[in-house]
């Protein structure tokens, strides 16, 4: 596995937020590299997914070029049947189906300076998933600051109606593939290092890789450099 995650400021995972206990507001203010108390405050973390299956809404294609549209496609790579394999240059996702083929997925990928590569696995998965930006997120944009606490999951939530969250090692890369409410987005170097993709794309995605998936996202030109201010994902 390749080891691609050096950051203080990042987020702690759920699970992690859940066992701080009686200290945990402390620890939490350590994670996110602030000595703010009043900076963030973990008790009013929302649920980490919703408690609400809402209606998946169906994009307008003419939106998405033709190439960036869910297709299966033959496949020349040596990874085996249920991979998946991202190109960040090209904007495509693959998930091996079988000998010789996969299907394709359009997505989005990081912008110059937020991109990363690396080798890991599905570690976690979530339904509308909640959002919580970072520190060096929220100081940088005021609209994040309002959701200092932690946005619940739904339609608006920038991680969409579903999220696989990346491990590496054992470990929350804090990189995940998810959803997006910007389906214009797709096929563009956007995000803040993670990949997005169609809702529906996404769910369909959700639906075939299961816990312990490998994962595999190629370097692209600029070197899957990282920045420890990309992460903005829980």
């Amino acid at each position: 596995m390749v080891a691609f995650f050096t950051r203080r400021r990042c987020l702690a995972s759920a699970l992690a937020l859940m066992t701080l206990g009686t200290s945990r507001l402390a620890a939490a203010n350590a994670l996110y590299g602030g000595e703010d108390e009043e900076y963030f405050d973990p008790a009013l973390l929302p649920p980490a997914e919703s408690e609400i299956d809402f209606p998946i809404e169906k994009v307008n294609l003419r939106i998405i070029a033709k190439r960036f549209r869910r297709q299966i496609v033959d496949f020349e790579g040596p990874e085996a049947l249920g991979t998946i394999i991202v190109e960040p240059e090209n904007r495509f996702l693959y998930y091996v189906i079988e000998q010789g083929q996969a299907i394709r997925y359009g997505v989005g990928v990081g912008r110059a300076g937020f991109a990363w590569s690396g080798n890991a696995i599905v570690g976690m998965k979530r339904r509308w998933p909640r959002w919580v930006p970072p520190r060096s997120m929220v100081d940088r944009d005021s609209n994040a600051r309002r959701w200092i606490n932690g946005q619940p999951g739904g339609p608006d939530n920038p991680l969409g109606a579903r999220a696989l969250y990346l491990f590496s090692n054992g470990a929350d890369t804090l990189y995940r593939i998810h959803g997006t409410n910007e389906p214009a987005t797709i096929g563009k170097a956007v995000s803040s290092g993670c990949i997005r993709m169609l809702n529906e794309d996404v769910a369909h995605l959700f639906e075939l890789a299961e816990v312990g998936t490998p994962v595999i996202v190629r370097p692209s030109h600029d070197g899957g450099q990282q920045n420890e201010s990309t992460v903005h994902h829980q």
